[in-house]
């Protein structure tokens, strides 16, 4: 399978304040591309040709950096558009998934603090997530382009904490990004969508 650029689920301005246009322009359009071309130019000619994107970020992971970091990096944004929407965030989430919250993470407050704090905690590159492992919801960082997906666990919901998420807008006050993603960016639908499923 080759990788391709899917184009934003909204306008490169749509997200802000909170989420420039220049930030997604150069995020999306520069940032995401370099994954997907040097993806595909790392996976010709390997064994991981024809594979599923899931299959190849698991398959390459310790194995073959180059696969790995573009094929992990295109993984992760392919959720992370769709993890954000405008007049996202909020504190009115679907049932099932709230409930869940409340049972594995201490409640929506409690989540929020920890997510925030998993994601300004991440020295240098990285993401926060949100995933499922067990059964359990748990909050995972990880650094440059891991997910949960390589430790055996489902992410449902990821934050990048790479500079060109944010720098643009928030400098290296990354905390404030941190807390305008969880409270007004973050579509809770997609978020349970990959809930009901994992």
């Amino acid at each position: 399978m080759t990788f391709t650029l899917p184009n934003l689920p909204y306008a490169h301005d749509a997200l802000g304040p909170y989420m420039s246009k220049e930030t997604l322009e150069y995020h999306h359009d520069k940032h995401h591309q370099a994954y997907v071309t040097n993806g595909n130019n790392a996976i010709k000619g390997t064994e991981f040709e024809g594979k599923s994107l899931e299959e190849i970020v698991k398959g390459s992971f310790g194995k073959n950096a180059a696969v790995f970091n573009n094929a992990g990096q295109h993984y992760n944004h392919l959720h992370f558009w769709n993890w954000m929407k405008p007049n996202g965030g909020g504190t009115k989430l679907p049932g099932a998934l709230e409930k869940k919250i409340n049972e594995d993470l201490g409640g929506f407050e409690k989540f929020k603090t920890d997510f925030i704090a998993a994601g300004v905690g991440q020295f240098g590159s990285g993401w926060c997530w949100v995933a499922v492992k067990n059964g359990k919801l748990e909050i995972a960082k990880t650094a440059n382009g891991e997910s949960p997906l390589v430790h055996g666990a489902t992410p449902i919901l990821g934050c990048d904490v790479w500079e060109h998420s944010y720098y643009i807008d928030y400098r290296n006050r990354r905390p404030d990004y941190l807390k305008a993603f969880v409270e007004n960016l973050v579509n809770w639908d997609y978020v349970d969508q990959l809930f009901s499923k994992a």
